[in-house]
């Protein structure tokens, strides 16, 4: 285990570099964290995984860590990348038009310089449409060949996918994070949320119960990356929801042992990214 301030290296002892052909690399860049997975898709092992919090891929983090770790310059075999932006659609697939994809850019500010990308989301019926900054296009493209791009919620809607009941999922990063409130398995919201401190924090999640009228008794909610029990952002949810859970790696899909030693919840949506078609 290698770590760092705000950063964690954790590598299984019997990973070899040279089986990187044989793995897949999942990445999520949030506003404020950077991330990567290596499984092995033949044993199906989680290998390794990086996380780094409180820092602001776009000012330098994400080019300092695709030039400087030595894991990223291994020729996977597939690449996934979750990309922050602020500017998503969820088009449901009724009204969606393939051959009109280009005119959901309309709903965008005009002016912007990135690149517009769509990617079909059949499990909750819509087509994710999204503008990724050219820079950090760029940035991968030259350092991560062949990488699908996806939209930032897809990690955590994954995971949340994994429900069939009638759920609020929350996926932190130490200053943001993912709501997914789905019914019966069924999405009716997805949002993301900075927050500063807890009050901010408390702000925001009651906007979310107020406006979709959740019962907090009944609700199942699900967590999922950096909380911890009896933390400020903990306590502040005890307040309202009877039944917390923390969300574990899909253990039926991918061995995780390396995390044993750690909270399995850090980096659930990170590793269900794998489960995205």
């Amino acid at each position: 285990m290698n770590k760092s301030k705000n950063s964690i290296l954790l590598v299984d002892p019997e990973f070899d570099p040279q089986t990187a052909s044989s793995c897949s690399l999942l990445m999520k860049i949030t506003g404020d964290s950077l991330s990567y997975a290596i499984i092995d898709l033949e044993k199906r092992q989680l290998k390794a995984v990086f996380d780094m919090q409180e820092c602001d891929p776009a000012s330098g983090a994400l080019l300092h860590t695709l030039k400087n770790d030595s894991y990223l310059q291994l020729p996977f075999q597939k690449i996934r990348a979750a990309v922050y932006t602020s500017y998503h659609l969820s088009v449901p697939d009724a009204v969606y038009q393939t051959e009109k994809a280009a005119e959901y850019s309309n709903f965008f500010p005009s002016g912007l310089t990135g690149n517009l990308y769509t990617r079909p989301c059949k499990e909750f019926g819509f087509t994710s449409v999204f503008n990724i900054e050219k820079s950090t296009v760029k940035l991968l493209e030259d350092h991560l060949p062949g990488a699908e791009l996806f939209d930032q919620h897809a990690p955590a809607l994954a995971l949340a996918g994994k429900s069939e009941t009638s759920s609020l999922s929350l996926d932190f990063t130490a200053g943001s994070f993912h709501a997914v409130v789905l019914e019966n398995g069924k999405l009716v919201y997805l949002n993301n949320f900075e927050f500063e401190n807890t009050d901010e924090f408390n702000y925001f999640l009651l906007l979310i119960i107020k406006q979709l009228k959740l019962d907090t008794k009944i609700i199942q909610l699900q967590l999922s990356g950096i909380i911890h029990e009896n933390d400020d952002t903990y306590n502040c949810l005890l307040k309202y929801f009877s039944k917390i859970n923390f969300t574990q790696p899909p253990a039926g899909d991918i061995d995780h042992t390396i995390l044993d030693d750690m909270p399995g919840h850090y980096y659930s949506s990170l590793i269900a990214f794998d489960l995205c078609v």
